[in-house]
């Protein structure tokens, strides 16, 4: 597919000079609205990204506000186009507020990407790569499969260090694996991320203004039975994890006790149970718009439309005391940026005592500075704090939630910031 070259050699198709700005209207030079598409460009329906994460930005200008990134190879569509300074070749116009610079796409005149496309096909584990760890001795990523075991490494894995494994191939009797960050490392150092199905719950109906459901989040809770004021154990126990009724609660000089069938209690201590909550105070909020509320108390998260709630599950926030650097910081904030996916690590922190590294963290939206939610593949701890301050989902959760918010991620983007019209959503903590 050609692609086009310097602004020079596109003079004659929009009636620009090289360096001139648009032609004067006249006969012989009529003028090309920015919302057009030039004729010599009329066979074109899409532009395809060359490189990853490719810039997306806000307006048809090198120094315009960023608007998202795009994957390599996605065929966007093509909506017009126009010079403009920052770019060499044309800016192309992509999508609402959504300019890609010509220099790192091919015109194509097959159909863009489908508006419900996703990257990454769909994975009941809800994780959108293959996921592996660093062994006890670590490993080397290198640029070229030829390479491995012989030539200069490009990066050392430590142990636990976490990569994306796109492709795995035989070369020399030995299975490699390529990163999705173009490394190639030997599977023999490597061990899989174990899958973890845990979800949340769709809440269809709240009687008398209460979730009626919870989970179990300590292992093996017992059943109790209840004969007047006492409650007795049954000798039977429900499993981490559980999703259980929440039909009623009592109180007794055991303790509080939560009814979750017609006979069956369990002692609230060993559950998490979310709270519904009014919309938040500190920002507007319209008429039926989504928002999502975590409770630090709790560990559980309920995403709502308006006062509605719709969906509800466990989480793990900030291990650290309040105010401190690795707590999940109370307040509401929009959302400010999705992420399809992004690199985590703390390698940079000549203080730290441990070094991580998990590459392609999935489903990232930040509310607040460097905090936001995301799906966390390396533990099993939701229900409880562990996070370094972020707030950690199941990765199923993360996925839906990532789906429910804004800004929406357009197929064959990376990564999506707000506009006036497609705005975040609010994310409140407490």
């Amino acid at each position: 597919m050609p692609r086009w070259g310097p602004r020079a050699a596109l003079g004659a198709a929009l009636g620009v000079a090289a360096g001139t700005g648009p032609a004067q209207a006249g006969a012989d030079a009529p003028l090309v609205p920015p919302w057009s598409v030039p004729a010599a460009m009329a066979w074109a329906r899409s532009a395809s990204v060359v490189e990853a994460d490719q810039p997306i930005l806000s307006a048809p200008s090198g120094d315009a506000p960023r608007r998202g990134a795009a994957s390599r190879q996605a065929r966007l569509p093509l909506y017009g186009a126009r010079p403009g300074p920052g770019c060499l070749g044309l800016w192309l116009h992509v999508g609402p507020q959504a300019w890609l610079c010509q220099d790192g796409a091919l015109l194509s005149g097959a159909a863009p990407i489908g508006t419900e496309a996703r990257l990454v096909a769909p994975d009941p584990t809800g994780l959108p790569y293959a996921y592996f760890f660093a062994g006890p001795d670590g490993s080397l990523g290198y640029r070229r499969i030829e390479d491995v075991d012989v030539g200069e490494p490009r990066m050392t894995l430590e142990p636990g260090f976490a990569v994306a494994v796109v492709e795995q191939r035989v070369f020399a009797g030995q299975i490699y694996g390529r990163t999705n960050r173009a490394l190639w490392v030997p599977m023999r150092d490597l061990f899989p991320a174990r899958p973890f199905a845990f979800r949340g719950e769709e809440i269809t109906e709240t009687p008398g203004g209460v979730v009626p459901f919870g989970w179990v989040f300590v292992d093996d809770a017992p059943l109790y039975s209840r004969r007047g004021g006492a409650f007795f154990r049954g000798g039977r126990a429900v499993a981490r994890f559980t999703r259980v009724g929440w039909l009623e609660q009592a109180s007794s000089f055991q303790g509080v006790f939560a009814r979750i069938d017609a006979a069956s209690w369990i002692d609230v201590r060993s559950l998490r149970h979310p709270a519904l909550a009014p919309p938040p105070s500190e920002t507007s909020l319209g008429p039926g718009e989504r928002w999502i509320d975590v409770d630090l108390a709790s560990q559980t998260l309920v995403a709502y439309e308006g006062e509605r709630p719709v969906y509800a599950t466990l989480v793990s926030t900030g291990k650290g005391q309040p105010g401190s650097a690795t707590a999940t910081p109370p307040g509401a904030h929009r959302i400010w940026v999705k992420l399809l996916s992004s690199v985590m690590d703390n390698i940079e922190d000549e203080d730290a005592s441990r070094y991580y590294r998990i590459e392609d963290v999935p489903y990232v939206q930040y509310f607040t500075k460097g905090v936001g939610l995301h799906a966390a593949f390396w533990h099993r701890s939701f229900g409880r704090v562990r996070s370094h301050g972020c707030i950690n989902l199941a990765p199923l959760d993360a996925e839906r939630l990532f789906r429910f918010t804004g800004p929406r991620l357009p197929a064959g983007w990376t990564a999506a910031l707000p506009t006036a019209f497609d705005r975040g959503t609010v994310v409140r903590v407490r």
